[in-house]
């Protein structure tokens, strides 16, 4: 079987789904730290290097861990930018029947702690902010939601538990 990996280690499967939003904010940190960190993290290393005795010069190994930390990300981002697959509401809004997918906005109704009703945007992993009611499709809530329609009963299996939520509405 063929590698499907380009140098960088991501696949063809390896898609991240962002919103337009969520784009731009990885584009945003690729920039900044491609254009300003680095730059910053090269004056550290000169400066410890001017030091001398590099063998025990905590400034220099300091700023040869933050450079490769730096290096890290920079490649990181840019396989989850160039692999980036846009989810938009209207995306959501064209899924036949109202089926729950990614960029969905959801109410569920947990039915185990009777709890008031709470309404989540399911996002990809990279944009999940739960503070902010934008959960994951790979969070348990996230899973169990997706394909399910409104007036569905979904089992979660969570850390704390076992729970039921009933889909009140889909957008």
């Amino acid at each position: 079987m063929a590698d499907t990996t380009n140098p960088a280690g991501f696949s063809a499967d390896d898609a991240t789904l962002v919103t337009k939003e969520g784009l731009k904010k990885l584009q945003d940190e690729l920039d900044f730290l491609k254009n300003v960190e680095r730059k910053q993290v090269a004056e550290q290393l000169k400066e410890a290097i001017s030091y001398g005795d590099l063998s025990e010069n905590a400034e220099y190994e300091e700023a040869k861990n933050k450079q490769a930390f730096i290096e890290g990300r920079i490649i990181e981002l840019e396989g989850k930018v160039k692999n980036a697959r846009i989810i938009s509401e209207s995306d959501a809004k064209t899924t036949k029947g109202n089926i729950v997918d990614i960029g969905s906005h959801v109410t569920v109704q947990n039915i185990t702690d009777k709890e008031e009703p709470e309404s989540y945007t399911i996002v990809g992993s990279m944009e999940a902010d739960p503070l902010n009611h934008k959960i994951s499709n790979e969070s348990p809530i996230g899973k169990a939601l997706l394909g399910q329609r409104k007036g569905d009963i979904v089992e979660v299996k969570a850390p704390a538990g076992v729970f039921e939520y009933e889909i009140v509405k889909v957008a």
